[in-house]
């Protein structure tokens, strides 16, 4: 099925998949058309200034306040409890997650790996459709990024499909459900508590440059009308809750407005990078970010390691041995990253805090300290990320105790030797 989309980074959109249903100079007619329920989602404050305001208006079969009661779910792999154990300032490696049990699909396939006020991260493995399941998230927006397999998004507003070096956007509070193409799928979630995410100014690059506003596609009107006996499920305050619903809330029949779920495709993004000397700070690589109150400060960026050329001369080329204010979590989802030999691999993820030491490992270090300079280094099969932040990770404890965990990754830069000779400086 070929799916249609609408682009433009936060745009105001309009869209019905029934003629005649969007009202025409109002918001809120005293009947909607084909005896529809007019209902406004906002995503920002009601005063929020224009150019940041966020809403969008349902035409919808039924209004989202008809469903049963809400009930707390037993603690689930998929929270919160980030203040379980203490911030660890150890560097920190995992291995992809094993195999799931059967038939867990995406909301039960939830793993938390570690998190703080401003972000969660979370990896899923999962083999089975949401069926006859639809959640929300009250309390942060989701940054999808599969690894493997692809995902079927039906929301609200319509469907998206993504697949591996794609990304998707949940806004909060929309309802949606997984469907697994591939019958499998495995990647990585950021859940956003901040400022909604939003592309960075280009500053001194100019008008073009890292992700273009046209290629983010939002889903076009999709409705279900379909009833039978349903779950709901909410997570709210770090906590998972249950409601019946005797219909699907994916019912939505038009809408228009600027707060809508998007998908972008990471290959698409226009790499800068040095072409003299130097390995430029990664922020040349954002892709999205959530400002926080501190000017020039995130509470999350997303960044992305895409294929590249490497041509800056007498430079060490890949990333350098560094210590950050910001505190890092990556993942990989194909190919090799070029700051590792070995360990970090596609489904894998790292977790580096503020001021924990970290860079290329041995092997990489004398790869890189004896290349052939005059010949650019073309990296070609890869795409890792990072989620980056301004607060303290702390990982969970199932995240420490898991048998994914790498516990000797500090290992990896035992190799490095002392080079150091006074006599021919």
């Amino acid at each position: 099925m070929t799916l249609a989309y609408q682009s433009g980074f936060g745009n105001e959109f309009a869209t019905e998949a029934l003629a005649g249903t969007l009202p025409q100079g109002r918001n809120s007619p005293q009947r909607v058309a084909h005896g529809l329920y007019a209902e406004q989602l906002s995503g920002t404050a009601f005063t929020a200034p224009r150019h940041s305001n966020r809403r969008t208006w349902f035409y919808r079969i039924r209004p989202a306040a008809l469903h049963g009661s809400f009930e707390l779910l037993p603690d689930s792999a998929f929270h919160n409890r980030f203040a379980e154990l203490p911030a660890d300032p150890n560097q920190l490696r995992w291995s992809p997650l094993p195999a799931t049990t059967p038939g867990k699909d995406f909301i039960d396939g939830l793993f938390a790996m570690c998190g703080n006020a401003g972000v969660g991260v979370h990896r899923y493995a999962a083999n089975a459709d949401m069926q006859g399941r639809f959640f929300s998230n009250t309390d942060a927006e989701m940054l999808i990024v599969p690894q493997a397999g692809r995902l079927r998004l039906r929301t609200e507003m319509g469907v998206l499909e993504i697949e591996p070096q794609e990304i998707a956007v949940i806004p909060r509070g929309i309802r949606f459900a997984v469907d697994l193409p591939d019958g499998s799928a495995a990647g990585y979630v950021a859940e956003n508590y901040g400022a909604l995410l939003r592309l960075p100014d280009l500053g001194p690059i100019g008008s073009n440059g890292l992700a273009n506003p046209r290629d983010f596609l939002y889903p076009v009107a999709a409705y279900e009308e379909s009833e039978g006996d349903f779950e709901l499920l909410n997570k709210f305050q770090g906590r998972l809750w249950r409601a019946p619903i005797g219909h699907s809330p994916l019912d939505v029949v038009g809408w228009h407005g600027n707060y809508a779920p998007y998908k972008y495709d990471l290959r698409r993004f226009n790499t800068i990078g040095s072409i003299s000397h130097d390995h430029p700070d990664p922020s040349i690589f954002l892709v999205l970010y959530s400002p926080s109150d501190t000017a020039g400060t995130s509470n999350l960026d997303f960044v992305i390691f895409p294929p590249r050329w490497l041509v800056a001369q007498d430079t060490f080329r890949p990333p350098w041995f560094h210590r950050n204010i910001a505190s890092e979590f990556m993942g990989l989802i194909h190919g090799v990253y070029d700051a590792k030999a070995d360990g970090f691999v596609p489904g894998g993820a790292s977790l580096h805090n503020a001021m924990s030491a970290h860079g290329p490992d041995a092997a990489t270090f004398d790869k890189a300290s004896s290349a052939d300079l005059s010949k650019p280094d073309v990296i070609a099969e890869t795409m890792a990320f990072m989620f980056e932040t301004r607060h303290m990770f702390a990982p969970t404890q199932q995240a420490l105790q898991c048998a994914s965990r790498q516990r000797d990754y500090q290992s990896c830069w035992q190799g490095l030797r002392k080079n150091f000779t006074p006599d021919n400086a």
